[in-house]
């Protein structure tokens, strides 16, 4: 009888057919064309896989065996194996792919193209094009809700988020943010959705049924000029308590209450801090630093950054695999 699969209390290793696996972490490398692998057990880089020009954003399967790559400067999708770590083929993305989220079907990937002012719909699964969507000019953040009603991309020039009927693939509204909307994510249960706003240097709550901002959030971070507060990535707890912002070049990443959207603190990381993951169990967040080339691992329960973790040059986008 083989061997159940069974979870160490640290959440970060699992027990499969006898063989002790760590949790492990995939960045995106801008400047390097690379893919950095950290074993979340030792906290080290462990791999550098090359991949396409300028990888930005990434995603992964719903079962965690398949990566993909927004090769930005290669104009398309790679699609990793993780087993081999092999680049297994490349999806029609449209030109620039930036962000891009998959729909809880486990199929459907929105794809923004930044050069095209679109949104690119693509099946995984048989690799043809569903659909390409007119938005706003310059789209970049992209989020698909947990009930795969709604795909969301952010334009930074229009300064709108544009909300697309998943079921027609039609965009049916559009809601005006602060300047240069960078990422979006939705609330674990899918109510609210969080966007971040760059220039704007403010995150909108924005309260998904009506489609209408509930909330700003502005920042003030003491010995930091206002101008360098500039919000992108956005992370929330599954339990509702915290949401993380990384703030760009002000070199720290902000916690604020999620229920009462008090900013509790803020957090000292590396320099040109982008995107944020969490490991298995949220015990740990993993954000990206571009500029100093390296990953801050921040504890979740204390609050406090543990460690830094070197990796490839301009790290971007980050995800976790149990």
């Amino acid at each position: 009888m083989p061997m159940p699969i069974a979870a160490f209390l640290s959440g970060t290793l699992l027990l499969l057919g006898g063989q002790a696996l760590a949790a492990t972490a995939y960045v995106s490398n801008e400047k390097d064309d690379s893919i950095s692998v950290i074993d979340l057990d030792s906290l080290e880089v462990t791999a550098s896989l090359e991949v396409g020009m300028r990888p930005r954003g990434l995603a992964l399967s719903r079962d965690n065996t398949l990566l993909y790559i927004c090769a930005s400067d290669s104009d398309t999708v790679q699609v990793m194996d993780l087993a081999s770590r092999k680049v297994i083929k490349e999806l029609p993305s449209g030109a620039d792919p930036e962000q891009f989220s998959l729909h809880p079907n486990d199929r459907w990937l929105y794809i923004s193209n930044e050069d095209d002012a679109l949104v690119t719909v693509v099946d995984t699964q048989s690799d043809q094009v569903l659909a390409q969507i007119d938005v706003g000019v310059e789209p970049e953040g992209m989020a698909v809700s947990p009930d795969g009603k709604w795909a969301v991309n952010t334009s930074e020039t229009t300064n709108m988020l544009h909300w697309i009927d998943t079921s027609t693939h039609q965009l049916v509204d559009n809601t005006l943010v602060d300047q240069r909307p960078r990422h979006v994510e939705f609330s674990p249960d899918g109510s609210l959705l969080w966007a971040s706003a760059e220039i704007g240097g403010t995150v909108s709550v924005v309260d998904v049924a009506s489609r209408q901002i509930k909330k700003v959030l502005k920042f003030q971070i003491k010995g930091v000029h206002p101008d360098k507060v500039q919000p992108v990535g956005v992370k929330l707890t599954s339990d509702g308590q915290y949401a993380f912002v990384a703030l760009g070049p002000a070199n720290h990443v902000a916690v604020v209450d999620a229920k009462t959207y008090e900013v509790l603190d803020y957090l000292l990381v590396g320099r040109r801090v982008w995107h944020m993951a969490f490991t298995p169990g949220e015990k740990r967040l993993l954000a990206t630093n571009g500029i100093s080339g390296d990953v801050s691992v921040i504890d979740v329960a204390s609050l406090k950054v543990e460690k830094s973790i070197k990796v490839g040059r301009y790290p971007w986008g980050v995800v976790v695999t149990p």
